[in-house]
C-alpha cells in the first residue's frame, strides 16, 4: 500500500512539474484546479479570491454568482464605510481638486506661448506634480440623470456652476431649476433649437439615409448639436477647449453625450485621416481664415471623402447680422472670401449657402485635385505621400492638403467605399479589406466579432446592469478593432473606443470606418475629460501593455478620476498583473472579484470586475473650484 501511494505521490509531483513548465507563472490558478481534481478537489483556499474555485460543473465559470458579492446599482450611499482596516486607502485630495484635470491645467497652461492657442493645449503634469490622492466629487454629488432623461436634465449639485445659464440666458444653453439644469437644446445660432437647426440641415444635404454616421462638432458648447443628432443615428464627437466657458464639455458628459476637451491650436487633433463623415461649426469661434487656413486643412485631413463641413455663425448672412456682430461690413466679407479660397484650394465644392448655414463638400478623390495643383501651382501643396496620415499624437500642423489614396476611377472613393449605416457597424472596413493594417485581414475581423458576442455574453452575467440601461457612457482603453463596442450598440450607451499609441496595432482609423467613434492616447498621461465622466471602463491587455512602461498605480488613480461613483470597471489581463491591478484597486475604495474567463476557468486570462464606492469630498471655508 505504501509503494502504491508512492507511486501515486510521484506521479502527482511528476504531473506537476510538467504542468509548472507548460503554464509557467500565469498557470498556477489553472494548475491548482487541475491538480485538485485529481486530489479529491482540495484546492488551497488562498487562491479562491482569483476565482479560481472548482466547481462540480467545471464548464461553468465562477463568474455566474459574482453579481452576488458586487452591487451594481445607485445607491447614493451618505458616505464610505471602511470594511478593511488592514488595507491602507489613498487620500482625498483637497476639495479644489473636485474638477482637477491633469494636462489641461490652467495655472500650468499660462506658462505658455499664447500663439495659436498653445497655451490651451495638452500639458501634462512633471513627475513631481503628479497627485497620487482621489479627486473627490462634490458633497452634494448625486447619481446622474439616466439616458435619455439625462440630455435633458443633470444635477446642480454635480456641476455647481451657473456661469452659463447666465451668460447664455438669451440663447438657452442652459438654465436652472431648483436643484437641477435644464437644457432647452438651444444654441447661438439656433435659437429655435437644436432640433429644429438639424432639421434645416437635412433639408440641405441627406442626413437620414445613413451615409453620414461620424460627426465631429468643433467648439460645441454643452453638445445640444451633438445629442440632437443621436435621435438621427449619428454619432459625434463634440469638443471644446477647458473654461472658455465654464464646464462646458462637462456638462456634455454629464448628459451622456460624447465630448472631450480640445482645441484647435498648433497641433492635430487626435483622430486618424478620413475619420468624419461631417463637420460643423456653430460659432465656434476658431479663425478658420487665419494661419493660411491651416485649421480648414486639418479639418480635411479628418474628414472623409465626399464628406461635408458645415458653417453658421460669422462670417455666414453678414449682411443681416454685422450690426449685431459689431463688426465692419467689409471686415466681414473679407474674412468670408479668405474661408471661400481655402475651401477652393482644398478642391472642396461649394454645395449651398442659404439664410445662416453654409455647407462644402469634400471631394471623393484626388484625381481632379491633382491635376488642378500641378496646372496652377496653386497653394497649399499636396502633402508628402510618406507622410502618416493617421498620426495625430502631439503632431505639429502642416500647411498642405493630405493626400488621398490614390485612385485611377473619377467616380471611385479613395480609400474604399462605406456601407450605410447600420451595416456599416460589420461590414469589414476598407483599411482591413485594402491591407493598410498590417497583420489583421477580413477572416481576422469577423472572428474578432464572434468573440465579442460571446464576450458580452459573459459579461451580461457577471454585470448583469450592462443590458439594462445602468451605463451611459462607456470607455473602452484599449480598443483594438471596436469590436466591444460594436457588440454594445443594442444597448442605450455610446463607447469612446481609445487605441493607446503604444499599441501593437493603430487601428482607430477601421474603428471610424465601422461608424464608431475614438481617440487616441498616451495612458502615462492623464486622458482629457473632467471628473466623473464616465459610468463604465473596459480594459483587456491594457496592465500588460503598460507594464514597465510607467507607474501602474497612476493609470489606475487616473481611471478613478474619469470614473463616476458607483461606475464599473471591467479588466481583462493574466492572473499575475489582474492580481497586482487589484491590490492597488482596494486602495482607490473599490470593491473587486477576479472571475473566470468565458471559456471557462482552464483559461490563463481572467476578468477582474470592480465598483467604485460612492464617497463624496467634505466642504471646507476656503475650498474653491480649481
Amino acid at each position: 500500500m505504501a509503494k502504491e501511494n508512492t507511486g501515486q505521490h510521484q506521479q502527482t509531483e511528476a504531473r506537476r512539474k510538467k504542468l509548472t513548465l507548460i503554464l509557467g507563472v500565469s498557470g498556477l490558478c489553472i494548475l491548482f484546479y487541475v491538480l485538485g481534481a485529481w486530489q479529491n478537489n482540495n484546492v488551497p483556499a488562498s487562491y479562491s479570491k482569483m476565482g479560481c474555485e472548482t466547481k462540480s460543473n467545471p464548464s461553468s465559470s465562477t463568474s455566474s454568482s459574482s453579481s452576488e458579492s458586487l452591487d451594481f446599482k445607485s445607491h447614493n450611499q451618505d458616505e464610505f464605510k471602511e470594511t478593511n482596516q488592514t488595507i491602507k486607502h489613498f487620500e482625498p485630495c483637497d476639495l479644489s481638486l473636485s474638477e482637477y484635470t491633469p494636462c489641461e491645467d490652467r495655472q500650468r497652461g499660462r506658462k505658455f506661448d499664447r500663439n495659436m492657442m498653445k497655451y490651451r493645449e495638452r500639458h501634462c503634469p512633471s513627475k513631481d506634480e503628479l497627485l497620487y490622492c482621489l479627486i473627490p466629487p462634490p458633497p452634494n454629488y448625486k447619481i446622474p440623470f439616466k439616458w435619455p432623461q439625462s440630455r435633458d436634465y443633470a444635477w446642480y449639485g454635480n456641476i455647481p456652476h451657473k456661469e452659463l445659464s447666465v451668460e447664455k440666458a438669451v440663447q438657452n444653453w442652459i438654465q436652472v431649476e431648483g436643484d437641477r439644469f435644464r437644457f432647452p437644446g438651444g444654441g447661438t445660432m439656433f435659437p429655435r433649437g437644436a432640433d429644429a437647426y438639424i432639421d434645416d440641415i437635412a433639408r440641405l444635404i441627406p442626413l437620414t439615409n445613413g451615409g453620414i454616421r461620424t460627426a465631429i462638432d468643433t467648439g460645441c458648447g454643452v453638445a445640444s448639436f451633438g445629442a440632437y443628432l443621436l435621435k438621427r443615428d449619428i454619432m459625434a464627437v463634440s469638443f471644446a477647449p477647458r473654461d472658455t466657458h465654464e464646464a462646458q464639455v462637462q456638462f456634455a458628459l454629464e448628459r451622456g453625450v460624447p465630448a472631450i476637451i480640445g482645441i484647435m491650436g498648433s497641433r492635430r487633433l487626435p483622430y486618424p485621416a478620413r475619420a468624419f463623415d461631417l463637420a460643423h461649426c456653430s460659432r465656434c469661434l476658431i479663425p478658420w481664415f487665419k494661419n493660411d487656413g491651416l485649421y480648414l486643412m486639418e479639418v480635411d485631413r479628418v474628414l472623409r471623402p465626399g464628406g461635408y463641413w458645415i458653417l453658421s455663425g460669422p462670417p455666414i448672412n453678414w449682411k443681416q447680422y454685422w450690426r449685431g456682430w459689431e463688426r465692419t461690413e467689409e471686415d466681414l466679407k473679407q474674412e468670408q472670401d479668405s474661408i471661400e479660397d481655402v475651401a477652393k484650394s482644398l478642391c472642396w465644392k461649394k454645395v449651398i449657402e442659404k439664410g445662416d448655414l453654409s455647407i462644402w463638400q469634400k471631394p471623393i478623390n484626388h484625381i481632379d485635385c491633382k491635376k488642378l495643383k500641378q496646372n496652377n501651382k496653386s497653394v497649399p501643396p499636396i502633402c508628402s505621400s510618406s507622410d502618416n496620415a493617421d498620426s495625430a499624437w502631439y503632431k505639429d500642423l502642416e500647411p498642405c492638403v493630405t493626400p488621398l489614396p490614390n485612385t485611377n476611377n473619377p467616380e471611385e472613393s479613395a480609400g474604399g467605399a462605406l456601407e450605410d449605416w447600420p451595416d456599416r457597424a460589420f461590414a469589414v472596413p476598407p483599411r482591413i479589406i485594402r491591407g493598410t493594417i498590417q497583420d489583421i485581414n477580413t477572416e481576422m475581423f469577423r472572428e474578432d466579432n464572434e468573440v465579442w458576442k460571446e464576450r458580452i455574453a459573459h459579461y451580461k452575467k457577471i454585470v448583469p446592469e450592462l443590458s439594462r440601461g445602468r451605463f451611459r457612457n462607456i470607455m473602452d482603453m484599449n480598443a483594438y478593432l471596436g469590436g466591444f463596442a460594436a457588440s454594445m450598440l443594442k444597448y442605450p450607451s455610446w463607447v469612446m473606443n481609445v487605441v493607446p499609441v503604444h499599441a501593437d496595432k493603430q487601428t482607430l482609423g477601421v474603428i471610424y470606418e465601422r461608424g464608431l467613434i475614438g481617440t487616441y492616447q498616451d495612458w502615462c498621461e492623464g486622458f482629457s475629460t473632467y471628473p466623473r465622466t464616465y459610468d463604465m471602463i473596459h480594459a483587456g491587455g491594457l496592465f500588460t501593455l503598460y507594464d514597465n512602461r510607467c507607474n501602474l498605480t497612476l493609470i489606475l488613480l487616473e481611471m478613478d478620476r474619469i470614473l463616476r461613483p458607483e461606475g464599473t470597471v471591467v479588466l481583462r489581463d493574466n492572473v499575475e498583473m489582474l492580481t497586482k491591478v487589484e491590490k492597488i484597486a482596494k486602495r482607490m475604495k473599490w470593491n473587486t472579484q477576479i472571475v473566470d474567463h468565458e471559456k471557462g476557468p482552464y483559461n490563463p486570462e481572467k476578468i477582474l470586475v470592480a465598483v467604485k464606492t460612492y464617497w463624496t469630498g467634505q466642504p471646507s471655508n476656503n475650498s474653491n473650484n480649481n
